[in-house]
């Protein structure tokens, strides 16, 4: 370890670190552009500017490496004076776009104007004009005249993406970045160039001009678009989401989120194909109903068959909490064997970036809690057999569609009865018998573990009908605090769903089996406390990192 002092305070960090990074560490600010601690030094913003000790000059603290005795000044009269002209510098040709601007309220440019600018400009002659809205590739647009050449996006396409897509030209005053001739920004990583633009020159195409980002509420949350199971927060206005963006773990998915993660998902929760309520099938027809008359038809239609006329399909899509109460629904009110769950995973279609071959986020929870068979004959192949030959008849479905498959879907068209909990309309819903629409992972509480046997918390983001922004812990912004009932903003549809693991404890308390589950937190607690793999967990432990599986953590240990 090595000893220094950064404005009067004597801290210690590892050999090799840089000005810049011992001081984060230890909580002093030094403001930078230009610099990222996940990707390489560029040192070409000048913002970072510190003054050393017996150094005549000052020196950039991103490129500055540390050393024993080290005496760094970052708030003296040379070093204020030295970020004033930096910051004059940069916003010479700048625009004012703020009040038009995406970034605004997320802008370090306009921050650090704000902190360390000198509140005027000098600047008489006409600004330098360069291109405006160029579309970069499918999901992200340029400003030029915004751009502070910071380099960050061609770092990121270059180190992290390993596709170079992005350069500058033209260097001097009418530097532009743009792509290579004949390329266009279309890797399946390239909206992290977003995320990580310091000013508003790289912009969304999908979320440009949609809300600022004031008007939403944040809510931390595990993307379900693969088993990587990256953290992310989920961006909400009027019960809406509009956007999502990764959120730092260094154990998952560092700074970074795929593409299809940020958009696909999210078509999820507002599909115009969302069930709006119950449906039970009454003469061939399937009707409306009120969840009471919904669950009470179900648990007595499953009364008429033998327990080895009835089987069960899990989820890898669902939580932790929805399979572990759906095998103990199968096994403590229906007495059946036939559990078990579809696993979605395609080779070849993973990188080793982020993106997982299993294209479910918790394909490893389900089997973790019980949904499979030991018995080939009683999983999923099994099922369908028993399905094929007469012998089971009834056939519960959790948040997965198996009738896209044209072969099951002839197979499910034998049974005598089907219940589907779903959230949105699907090729199996169309088979089915009951439909109970349940809760999108934006609309719950629980937990996914991931491919690697971290359990991680998802939050709802999304109020349903019989929840309450105001009443039931939701992030909320300040439109939620401050609206009301009178605004627009404030009107938000809400769906009537409900989470899997509350379906089906309804239908087992129809039956006459009662759970004693009030929140998604009794049920993860009574998995805590009877799956080996997860003792000694509970939603505070989790946080917002998770923790690894107690046999992931030894076989972790085996490994390094």
């Amino acid at each position: 370890m090595i000893t220094l002092t950064i404005d009067g305070k004597s801290i210690q960090t590892e050999a090799g670190r840089s000005v810049i990074e011992a001081a984060r560490e230890n909580g002093i600010e030094i403001p930078h552009f230009c610099w990222h601690p996940r990707l390489s030094v560029a040192g070409n913003c000048r913002m970072c500017l510190v003054e050393v000790e017996k150094m005549p000059k000052l020196a950039i603290a991103c490129a500055t490496l540390v050393s024993e005795g080290m005496v760094v000044h970052t708030t003296t009269p040379r070093v204020i004076d030295a970020r004033e002209a930096v910051m004059e510098f940069l916003l010479i040709n700048h625009p004012l776009d703020c009040p038009i601007c995406d970034e605004a309220g997320e802008c370090k440019l306009q921050d650090y104007a704000y902190k360390y600018g000198t509140g005027q400009s000098r600047f008489e002659e006409d600004k330098v004009h360069k291109p405006k809205r160029v579309t970069l590739g499918p999901h992200v647009m340029l400003d030029v005249e915004r751009c502070i050449m910071c380099s960050r996006c061609v770092r990121f396409c270059d180190e992290v993406a390993k596709k170079p897509q992005l350069t500058f030209t033209e260097r001097g005053d009418h530097v532009v970045l743009t792509t290579f001739p004949g390329q266009q920004l279309d890797n399946p990583y390239s909206m992290n160039v977003i995320d990580i633009c310091p000013v508003g020159a790289l912009t969304s195409r999908e979320f440009r001009f949609h809300a600022r980002v004031w008007e939403m509420s944040s809510t931390e949350s595990v993307c379900p678009g693969c088993a990587r199971g990256c953290n992310m927060n989920i961006w909400v206005r009027n019960n809406e989401i509009l956007r999502q963006t990764p959120r730092t773990n260094m154990d998952v998915n560092k700074d970074w989120m795929c593409d299809a993660g940020r958009l696909e998902t999210m078509k999820e929760v507002g599909r115009d194909t969302r069930i709006k309520s119950p449906r039970i099938k009454s003469h061939d027809v399937l009707k409306e109903a009120s969840w009471d008359e919904a669950l009470a038809s179900v648990a007595s239609e499953l009364k008429v068959f033998r327990r080895s006329e009835i089987a069960l399909l899990g989820s890898a899509r669902a939580t932790v909490e929805d399979n572990f109460v759906l095998q103990k629904f199968a096994r403590e009110a229906l007495g059946t064997k036939f559990v078990d769950a579809v696993m979605h995973v395609q080779p070849g279609t993973g990188d080793d970036i982020l993106i997982h071959e299993d294209k479910a986020p918790n394909g490893r929870g389900a089997l973790e809690v019980g949904v499979r068979s030991h018995d080939p004959a009683m999983g999923f192949e099994g099922i369908l057999r028993g399905i094929k030959e007469r012998r089971i008849k009834s056939l519960l479905i959790m948040d997965d569609d198996i009738a896209c498959d044209p072969q099951v879907a002839t197979l499910l068209d034998m049974l005598e009865y089907l219940v589907v909990l779903s959230p949105s309309e699907n090729s199996t819903t169309k088979m089915a018998d009951a439909i109970l629409p349940c809760s999108t992972y934006a609309e719950r509480n629980g937990t996914f573990v991931n491919a690697d046997g971290r359990v991680q918390r998802i939050r709802p983001a999304v109020a349903l009908i019989d929840q309450d922004r105001a009443l039931d812990g939701y992030a909320q912004s300040r439109l939620d605090r401050f609206g009301t009932t009178f605004d627009r903003w404030g009107r938000g549809g809400k769906r009537d769903a409900r989470p899997s693991w509350r379906i089906l404890t309804g239908i087992a308390a129809a039956m006459g089996t009662k759970y004693r589950y009030g929140i998604a937190e009794d049920v993860f607690a009574e998995v805590a406390s009877t799956i080996p793999s997860f003792r000694g967990m509970s939603y505070r432990k989790l946080g917002n990192k998770g923790l690894l599986l107690l046999e992931a953590k030894s076989v972790q240990a085996v490994a390094v």
